[in-house]
Order: structure tokens, then C-alpha cells, then sequence
């Protein structure tokens, strides 16, 4: 779609001419729309999702390549009672206009707005809420189920990528969804798969090049189209029979799709920006009485039909505000210093230029966490292995166990996936992997799904597991130094989200469990550990407090504790995490050695219920995790 095209449909709002969009407000309007009908709403659908991105930012170009296949699904399925499930929900801007949420399109990932993804609480429409990927197929096939047991009749629906068709927990769900249920019958349930051959980043690894395969095989194209042709022609009776006979053709050349053999009736490929093919085939699927599994394969452009988005190698991805004419996105002042991110990759770098046995794994984030900086130097060394947390850790295991120095870095809120892996194949064998922890903490516009809150907690109960915390820049750069040296099992290092500081204060080496006091005061000792130490400071000289940073939670740095607590009245711990992590580890130290009595001693941590999208300043006012509030907490 060129900028003059949307400019049009712009304009038709602006002089108030009824466009097919306006008059709908949920599903149901588009029952009696025509095909002609349905196509035009799809080229306004694409114009106002451009339009609404452009003012609040967010996910773009995953959005544009759905529109088509967002409109044909709610034309023809009865949402909200079908079941309509958009894996990871970043795609989910356009289905959001077109389910009653279109006035409020422009409050998305804004305090108090509209999520960035699907959400339970936000929609009937949104029947699962997602912000990790991979989990589509498991939900829909649970509520496929769900409605056999009640008796229920109704269509389930899982959209999912080809990126996050790459992790195991799809395959197991398809595995499952192959076999037939308790009642000796097949699931009812469609998957869509939406092939793009792009997730955030480039596709990498095995299953992306078996779907360009497919895509590209003459001889299967062929058949299908041969098959198609002649089953179309049949008399309905002798139809089913004609497309079994299809089936076994299509299996004697190729052998038959992946799809298949798990148990899916395979069509495709699709081209998913076609209505005149994606409508005839969802309506037979819908008025289909016996069909089990069925996997829709669907080719699709991201960003498809804006011009900006089409010639940028991201595809707009994730933009900020930007002009609809051109696409150049608005420029951010420009931070006085790196993202944490940056500068964990820039020392990452300089020890792997003295040690070759550093190498490093991200799960489909190369950018977001850096090492695609480290990618361009040390391509041999670096590892993008798809969205697949799980294998990742125990990839990273495997080479730890050879004597290399893997560093594994994934979000806090991603690392949570591949738990079981990094308890049973890496600590319980101690083995020396490097976990660099992005994105710990309140993340923002991003919300609950993607926060940071939980790592501190659920590692800090592991045995052989170290937990490092970065206050500053010169901190996150001196333990990442100390994370290559380290060779003694696991560790793990958190830093947050955005522009990097520096505290300026004396510098000091990183010994192993040891923390470090910053600031001398009286009566009032507060313990940060992360990058609350800013606000401790700046409550501190309120408070005439004495600040400790801590560095480690575990080890604890226990003499520093001892000595602070026996000469301080009160003690207040302070981290960017849950319940259960840093503060806790402090209270059951001092329970455990008698050394309460007398001193008034406070956790501050983030609080016991999920937080909502908003600007991460706002966040963590909502936290009450400010120097204001730690002064608060000391009277």
C-alpha cells in the first residue's frame, strides 16, 4: 500500500465518507460483507493499523502480513465462540481494530491503554493471552478438547509463525493434537501456519529450509494443484474418497509432509495475502463435519503492503512513532550513554579477543541482547539457535562440558522457559555457564509478560548457582570480566532494560560473594542490590543512611551483613525483583544467626501482582521502589 493509498482512506474519514471499516464493530458485521466487501475492509484494516502504529509505536510489520488472513478468519468463523488464538499476539493489532477494541487503537502499550498482545482481561475476543511465543497449538488444542467433553461444537484456531514453530513445545503439542483423543476420534483443530521466513530476526535452522522446500517444490506445487482441480470437479458424494486418493498421490511423490506423518491434513502453500484462496478454503474447513487435525500453510509478507516496511530489513518489526508518508520513525534524544545491552556486548567482545574458548547463544534475540555486535566479530563463535530457550541452556551445557566459555544470554522473562534445563543440565552437573540476564525488571511498554521479576527468586534457590546484579555501567563491565574467569559452575549475571549510568563512584575489583559499601551514614543501612542503588543513594542523603552495594545474592556477602546489622538500627533491603529473591536470602540470614533483635529491618521488592504497560519511570513509582519511598520505609 504506497502512502497516496492510505492517504486516501485517511482522507475519506477526515471528510466523513463511510468507509466498510466504520461500520464495523465486532465479527458479526462482516457476516454480510461480500468478498469484494471483504477485500476493500482488508485495505482499510492495513491503513488504520499503519496509522494507529504510527502514533503509539509498537509491533508493525507483523501485523501488516496478517491482515488479510485476519479478516478472512473473523469473516468466516463465528469469534468469539470459534476460537481464534494468535501465537506470541505481536501480529494481533489489526484483530484487535476489527473486535470491538477500534476507538481505543491508539492507547495501545500506554498507561492504562491497550496491551501490545492478546490479553484474557481485555477482550472475549482474546481467548488465550500470549507475550511468549510457541504456545498457540498447546492452548487451542486444550480448549478443542475442552469443548468434546462439554459436548461443545465450535472451530479452534491457532495462528503461529514459522519462527516459533522452530521450539519443541509446538511439536510436542502437535504430537499430541496427531494422536486421537479418548474417544478413539481426531481433534478438530486448525493451525495456521503463517511462514514468513521471519520472526524478530532472520530464520535460522533446519525447519525454516524444510518449509522453503515445500514452498519451492515444482513437483509437489503440481500435484496439489492437479489434486485440487480434479477434486473441485467431483460431485460432493464422491469428493471425500476423491481427496483420500489425492492424499495417497501426493504421499507416493514426496513421501508426504512432516504435517502429515504427526497426523495434520497438510494444505498448502497458501498465499495468505489472497482472499479469493484463503476464503474458500476456511469456509469448506468450517462446514467440514469430520475433519481432524488440519495445518494450513500460509505464505505471507511481513509487512506486506506499505512501502517503508517492505524495504526495511527489520520489516518495522518493533518501531516507534514515525510518519506514515515516509516511514522514518521519530528520533529519540539521544541517550547520553549506551544501553546496558551495549555495554554488556562491547565487553563481551574485548574478552573474547583475548580468550578463544568465549563463545555465545541467543535464542532468536541477537539484537535484543546484544550479540549481534558480537556476531559480526566472532561469527564462528556465536550461536543464534532459533526460539528455543531450552535447547539453548543445554547446548550451552554441552559446551561447557567440552571446556569452552559459553555465555548464554537470554531474557529473564524468556530464561524462565528453559528452568528444568538449567537445574538439571547445568547446576546439578555445576557446569560453568554464563547466563546473562537482560531485561531484569519492569520493562515497560512490553508489560507483565515480558517483565524481569521473578530470576533472583527462582535461581536463587538452585544449588551451585552464583547471582550477580550490576549496579552501574563500570559494575556490569568489571562482572562480566569476572564471569569469564569465572570456571568454578553456573552464573549468572541481571542488568536492565535502557541507557546505562555511571555512578562515578571508587572503583573496586569483583571478589566472589563480596559486597561494597558506597556510603557511610548513621542509624539507617540500606542494602541495594541491581540498579536501585541511584534512588538508595539519593535516599541516603536525606536519611544520613549508610548504602551498601551488594553485588551478589547469592553468596551472600555475610560479614557485610553481620556488620551492618549490629551497627545500624534499621536495615532496609531494595531489588528489582519479586517476592522470594534478594531480601529474603537477607532476612533468613539474620533470623538464622540471632541477629534481629532490636533492629527494625524492611524488604523492598517489586509487588506481589502483576503490573500493567506503562512508561518503566511510572513503573516503578507504582512499585514504590523511589527514593521517596525508601525514605518512607525508614521512619
Amino acid at each position: 500500500m504506497s502512502s497516496a493509498e492510505i492517504n486516501i482512506i485517511q482522507q475519506s474519514h477526515i471528510e466523513g465518507n463511510k468507509t466498510i471499516i466504520d461500520g464495523i464493530s465486532a465479527p458479526s458485521d462482516m457476516k454480510s460483507l461480500s468478498d469484494t466487501d471483504l477485500q476493500q475492509l482488508a485495505d482499510e484494516l492495513r491503513a488504520a493499523t499503519i496509522n494507529a502504529v504510527s502514533k503509539t509505536g509498537g509491533h508493525l510489520g507483523a501485523g501488516l502480513g496478517v491482515v488479510e488472513l485476519t479478516v478472512a478468519l473473523h469473516a468466516v468463523f463465528d469469534t468469539p465462540d470459534d476460537k481464534l488464538i494468535w501465537d506470541v499476539g505481536h501480529q494481533c493489532y489489526p484483530h484487535k481494530i476489527l473486535t470491538g477494541r477500534k476507538e481505543r487503537i491508539e492507547t495501545l502499550r500506554k498507561g492504562g491503554g491497550l496491551s501490545g498482545f492478546t490479553k484474557r482481561a481485555e477482550s472475549e475476543y482474546d481467548p488465550f493471552g500470549a507475550g511468549h511465543s510457541s504456545t498457540s497449538i498447546s492452548a487451542a488444542l486444550g480448549m478443542s478438547v475442552a469443548s468434546n467433553l462439554k459436548g461443545e461444537k465450535r472451530n479452534v484456531i491457532a495462528v503461529i509463525g514459522d519462527g516459533a514453530m522452530s521450539a519443541g513445545m509446538a511439536f510436542e503439542a502437535m504430537n499430541n493434537a496427531g494422536a486421537p483423543n479418548t474417544k478413539g476420534e481426531k481433534n478438530r483443530l486448525i493451525v495456521i501456519l503463517n511462514d514468513n521466513e521471519m520472526s524478530i530476526a532472520p530464520p535460522v535452522g533446519a525447519m525454516s529450509k524444510y518449509l522453503t522446500k515445500i514452498v519451492s517444490s515444482q513437483r509437489y506445487i503440481g500435484a496439489r494443484e492437479m489434486g485440487k482441480r480434479i477434486v473441485d470437479a467431483l460431485p460432493s458424494p464422491i469428493r471425500h474418497a476423491a481427496k483420500r486418493a489425492e492424499e495417497g498421490a501426493r504421499v507416493a511423490i514426496g513421501g508426504g509432509s512432516l504435517f502429515e506423518e504427526m497426523g495434520f491434513y497438510y494444505i498448502g502453500p497458501v498465499d495468505g495475502h489472497d482472499l479469493t484462496q484463503l476464503l474458500p478454503i476456511l469456509r469448506n474447513l468450517r462446514d467440514s463435519e469430520d475433519h481432524g487435525p488440519v495445518l494450513i500453510h500460509v505464505k505471507t509478507e511481513k509487512g506486506k503492503g506499505y512501502h517503508p516496511a517492505e524495504n526495511s530489513p527489520s520489516r518495522m518489526h518493533g518501531v516507534k512513532t514515525f510518519d506514515v508518508k515516509t516511514g522514518e520513525q521519530a528520533k529519540s534524544t539521544k541517550p547520553a550513554n549506551p544501553s546496558y545491552t551495549n555495554v554488556f556486548a562491547s565487553q563481551l567482545i574485548k574478552e573474547a579477543e583475548k580468550d578463544e574458548r568465549i563463545v555465545a547463544i541467543t535464542a532468536a534475540m541477537p539484537d535484543g541482547t546484544g550479540l549481534d555486535k558480537f556476531a559480526e566479530k566472532f561469527p564462528q563463535r556465536s550461536f543464534d539457535v532459533g526460539i528455543a530457550e531450552q535447547h539453548a541452556v543445554t547446548f550451552a551445557g554441552g559446551l561447557a562440558a567440552e571446556g569452552l566459555k559459553p555465555f548464554c544470554a537470554i531474557y529473564s522473562t524468556f530464561l524462565q522457559r528453559a528452568y528444568d534445563q538449567l537445574i538439571h543440565d547445568c547446576a546439578v552437573q555445576n557446569l560453568p555457564v554464563r547466563f546473562m540476564i537482560d531485561r531484569a525488571g519492569l520493562v515497560g511498554a512490553d508489560g507483565a509478560t515480558h517483565a524481569g521479576s521473578f530470576d533472583t527468586a527462582y535461581l536463587a534457590c538452585i544449588p551451585n548457582m552464583v547471582l550477580m546484579a550490576a549496579s552501574d555501567a563500570d559494575e556490569l563491565k568489571k562482572m562480566t570480566s569476572f564471569a569469564a574467569q569465572y570456571n568454578d559452575g553456573p552464573i549468572a549475571l541481571r542488568y536492565p532494560r535502557g541507557e546505562s549510568h555511571e555512578l562515578n563512584l571508587p572503583t573496586s575489583a569483583i571478589t566472589l560473594g563480596k559486597g561494597r559499601v558506597v556510603k557511610e551514614g548513621k542509624d539507617i543501612a540500606i542494602l541495594s542490590y541491581g540498579t536501585r542503588l541511584n534512588e538508595a543513594l539519593i535516599a541516603a542523603e536525606e536519611l544520613d543512611a549508610s548504602v551498601a552495594d551488594m553485588r551478589f545474592a547469592k553468596p551472600l556477602d555475610e560479614g557485610l551483613i553481620k556488620k551492618l546489622a549490629k551497627n545500624h538500627k534499621t536495615l532496609i533491603t531494595i531489588e528489582e525483583g519479586s517476592k522470594g529473591g534478594f531480601g529474603s536470602a537477607v532476612l533468613e540470614f539474620l533470623a538464622n544467626n540471632d541477629l534481629t533483635a532490636g533492629l527494625k529491618i524492611r524488604t523492598m521488592t517489586l509487588p506481589d501482582h502483576y503490573q500493567d504497560h506503562d512508561s518503566p519511570e511510572q513503573q516503578y513509582k507504582d512499585a514504590h521502589l523511589t527514593a521517596r519511598d525508601i525514605i518512607k520505609h525508614a521512619s
